[in-house]
């Protein structure tokens, strides 16, 4: 893997649009030419500390949300403009992430969060603010939704959130389908048929998702899956391939393609999916504890992003941003 580091200021949060990195709560964009402008000029507010740890943007940049990873409010931000304030329950919020991603569908951008209940999906047209999904019939199961993550074509919405006691879950839902009938939110079209604490996934593609286990499996039986495993869930069949055992401690992954993943826990490395072998690392990196969906402690999280097109990883630092780029043989998915 290549490194490079980009000097930049006090950051607040960091996100990926286009090829920059962006700061939506300083309204900053750090290039990988070094180079550092201002996002918009229509920025007219100092989104302090408190809602500065964590940021998401749309597709095209227009809109951003602020918000606390471990708290429950946030800011909408249209073009460096607050559009309002958003929340989410209190419970055990100070225990996992602000579930919260958008997703464009035929022109129209909207929020999915859980602004109504701890276990309530919702979809938000975000100009109007019209939480489209909130109907009385509305019945969610009791989950805690969290990491929320949306295909590249914004198709499938990815859950990797947790059930009491704890036990994490990954779980995908159709957005179209939901948005027809909101009642879908409330049970997954999708999820793996073998029991398991899935504690990291991430999209290949728009119909494939490599999930992993962690080290605290709760039952050994044959319906469940193994530990310290990753595998590959396909959508359109709801299978999973053969987990393959990892050669390491892991638990935060992204996806760079078919063969290969990044994983952020402790420092970066690179797993190959057919061996679980570790084919590249930077052990001189701290990059967080997350290996779970239950990460409360502040000091063990990372601000850790990653570039679903260029299949990079930035990761915040103290007036810095490290930059990781897979090397040519692993983004063409060679051994």
């Amino acid at each position: 893997m290549k490194l490079q580091t980009i000097k930049a200021g006090f950051l607040y949060t960091i996100s990926w649009h286009n090829r920059s990195i962006v700061d939506w709560a300083s309204n900053r964009s750090y290039g990988l030419d070094n180079s550092e402008t201002e996002v918009s000029i229509c920025n007219d507010h100092d989104f302090n500390y408190q809602f500065g740890n964590k940021a998401i943007c749309s597709s095209n940049g227009e809109y951003a949300f602020i918000y606390e990873r471990l708290g429950t409010k946030g800011l909408l931000l249209k073009k460096g403009k607050l559009l309002r304030e958003i929340n989410r329950s209190y419970y055990f919020a100070n225990s996992y992430e602000y579930p919260a991603a958008f997703v464009t569908i035929n022109g129209k951008t909207y929020l999915i969060h859980c602004p109504i209940a701890y276990n309530q999906l919702d979809i938000e047209d975000v100009e109007t603010g019209k939480i489209v999904t909130n109907i009385p019939e509305r019945k969610p199961f009791d989950i805690f939704h969290s990491r929320l993550e949306v295909s590249a074509d914004g198709n499938y919405l990815l859950s990797k959130g947790w059930v009491w006691h704890p036990i994490s879950v990954v779980m995908v839902f159709d957005i179209a389908a939901c948005l027809t009938d909101p009642m879908k939110l409330d049970h997954p079209q999708f999820e793996p048929k073998l029991l398991g604490d899935y504690c990291t996934a991430s999209f290949i593609n728009n119909s494939t998702i490599v999930v992993g286990s962690s080290d605290e499996l709760q039952e050994k039986d044959d319906n469940w899956f193994a530990s310290e495993h990753l595998a590959i869930w396909e959508l359109q069949t709801n299978e999973l391939s053969k987990p393959v055992k990892v050669k390491s401690e892991f638990g935060n992954i992204f996806a760079i393609n078919s063969r290969y993943v990044w994983d952020m826990y402790k420092y970066p490395k690179i797993i190959d999916l057919h061996t679980g072998r570790i084919v590249d690392q930077n052990n001189e990196i701290s990059s967080g504890l997350e290996n779970s969906s239950i990460n409360g402690n502040s000091d063990e999280f990372k601000g850790i992003v990653f570039n679903r097109d260029t299949k990079q990883i930035a990761i915040k630092g103290y007036g810095r941003i490290d930059v990781l780029t897979p090397d040519e043989f692993i983004l063409q998915g060679n051994s």
